[in-house]
């Protein structure tokens, strides 16, 4: 007899939130380059279509499996990147609305909806102690930082103004309380174990997604708020262009998709700032952000779609890879 499957990873809901970052680059850069977006509307098809997929296949496979989604959420490495789920959501809710308002503002609302109780939840969950400490990554910004600041930029973009500064002092306050546990867990205890390492990129996020939906909701003006954003997240970069050795010495896994939206959303805030100083060339640098992206993602999926199907491979011929194993 078979064991009955375990839960799917939730690292793998970063695969939806990695492509969307690529679609609301490209539907921004396409926007001030004045030229159709053809290629950003397919990208958020994919984003729908992944989102759809990837919530199908957890649910699916967490009909079949002993382990309780309670206790997966539960985990303490798991359980923050639930939120994507959500987060996707909105962003998705954003871009729709451009075409059709009401089935936009609906699926928007819903997932601001969810993102605020699982948010409410896990906090209350955590603030019961015993939490450990090592457990802590990057991920940890998703329920209230990524989801009060992604939520800010819907909402502004939707035409709720009001909410969306709510939503904005929301990320940035948990951004705050956030950042102290998560840097002081990674400066003063051992270092991340290697699958968690890429979650060192979601450091860049908070300020890239706090300036995009600044300017969401300041309507793209160079102000003192939008200015410091950008110096904050300049100063992300450079950190993570500090780990570059680090992560090179890294096996691929899919935990690689970690740096997809950071890096898609740190190149969207510079294409929104391109758009406002318009320096001499701007318009290269624009295409240039696009195609290192874009590279970017496309290299992480084709890598992701080997990885997965060499582990196929070994699920279904396991005995050829243990006389591989042996040979070497």
């Amino acid at each position: 007899m078979f064991a009955p499957p375990s839960r799917i990873p939730l690292n793998t809901l970063a695969i939806g939130f990695g492509i969307a970052g690529l679609a609301d680059l490209w539907s921004t850069a396409g926007g001030v380059l004045g030229i159709p977006n053809g290629v950003g509307t397919a990208f958020w098809v994919v984003t729908a279509i992944v989102w759809v997929w990837l919530i199908v296949a957890h649910v699916a496979r967490g009909v079949r499996s002993t382990e309780s989604l309670a206790s997966q959420l539960r985990h303490p490495v798991q359980g923050p990147l639930a939120a994507l789920i959500p987060i996707v959501g909105m962003l998705l809710g954003d871009e729709l609305y451009q075409s059709a308002p009401v089935a936009g503002r609906v699926l928007f609302l819903a997932s601001l909806l969810v993102t605020v109780v699982f948010a409410s939840w896990i906090l209350s969950f955590w603030m019961r102690g015993g939490l450990a400490i090592d457990a802590i990554h990057g991920g940890y910004f998703l329920p209230t930082v990524a989801g009060g600041l992604v939520a800010a930029t819907a909402a502004a973009d939707t035409g709720m103004t009001d909410l969306a500064i709510a939503s904005f002092a929301v990320g940035v306050f948990f951004w705050v309380v956030m950042f102290v546990a998560i840097f002081a867990r990674i400066a003063l205890r051992p270092a991340l174990p290697g699958p968690l390492r890429p979650t060192l990129a979601i450091f860049l996020a908070p300020p890239a997604v706090a300036g995009g939906a600044w300017f969401s909701i300041d309507r793209h003006t160079s102000d003192p708020v939008a200015l410091g954003l950008a110096g904050l997240t300049v100063v992300m970069l450079l950190m993570l262009v500090a780990f570059a050795p680090t992560f090179r010495k890294l096996a691929f896994s899919l935990g690689f998709w970690s740096f997809t939206f950071p890096l898609a959303a740190t190149a969207r805030l510079g294409v929104d700032w391109l758009a406002i100083a318009r320096p001499a060339g701007w318009q290269v640098g624009v295409v240039l952000l696009m195609a290192v992206i874009t590279a970017l993602v496309v290299a992480i999926a084709i890598a992701s779609l080997r990885l997965l199907r060499g582990r196929a491979r070994v699920d279904q011929h396991p005995s050829s890879a243990v006389a591989d194993q042996s040979a070497s």
